[in-house]
């Protein structure tokens, strides 16, 4: 079946931009994989994720952050993966972990900003943006038919938050200027050859001119 014009697909009254971990923890100072937010800023990944969120913003799309806020005391994580390894040795060194709530690592990067209509959908574990989380029922009361996904990484939240959507019956829209994996290479792959498969790929600078904006920083 074709997909309809990006205009009627991202039409603003049911889309919704949805960031993944988009926090100083994850892609800013305080990373725990250091390398994943200087990639980032390198290709310009933030400023993209920044102009999809104001441009979405003035349009009258909703913009909603995917975080990550672990509790003080790591109840309730998860200790199952290599990830959550680095992130409990992260703790044991510093005695903090990189995005524990009410330290500066769960706020968001600056190039993403806040708008009191921004929704945040936090969880403690897991390494999804759907899974354990109320991300499903928030949007269905919206009325939100459409996602749009910017942020990290292609490794692992950025697919799950496509494929959660695409499970959810949601069209996915993926912003391929404001996303990015470790390495570089290995993400550009995982969008040619997972994303595309589930969602459609555009560019900053066309989903910008699809809400009638101008494609600017």
């Amino acid at each position: 079946m074709a997909r309809p014009p990006l205009a009627e697909l991202v039409a603003p009254d049911h889309t919704a931009v949805l960031t993944v971990e988009l926090q100083r923890g994850v892609v800013g100072p305080d990373a725990v994989i250091a390398e994943l937010g200087e990639v980032a800023r390198a290709r310009g990944v933030l400023d993209a994720a920044g102009r999809v969120c104001r441009a979405a913003r003035r349009a009258g799309a909703r913009v909603v952050h995917a975080t990550v806020r672990h509790r003080p005391d790591g109840a309730g994580e998860s200790h199952n993966t290599r990830l959550f390894a680095l992130l409990r040795r992260a703790r044991e060194r510093t005695g903090h972990s990189p995005t524990e709530d009410g330290r500066p690592g769960v706020e968001l990067v600056t190039e993403v900003g806040r708008d009191p209509r921004d929704i945040e959908v936090a969880r403690i574990h897991g390494v999804t943006a759907f899974s354990g989380t109320e991300l499903d029922a928030i949007l269905r009361n919206l009325g939100i038919r459409t996602v749009v996904v910017v942020g990290v990484s292609l490794n692992l939240g950025v697919v799950g938050a496509v494929l959660g959507a695409a499970d959810r019956g949601y069209e996915v829209v993926v912003v391929d200027d404001a996303v990015v994996g470790l390495p570089v290479e290995y993400g550009e792959a995982v969008l040619a050859g997972t994303c595309a498969m589930v969602a459609t790929l555009v560019s900053s600078a066309e989903l910008v001119a699809a809400w009638g904006d101008t494609p600017v920083a």
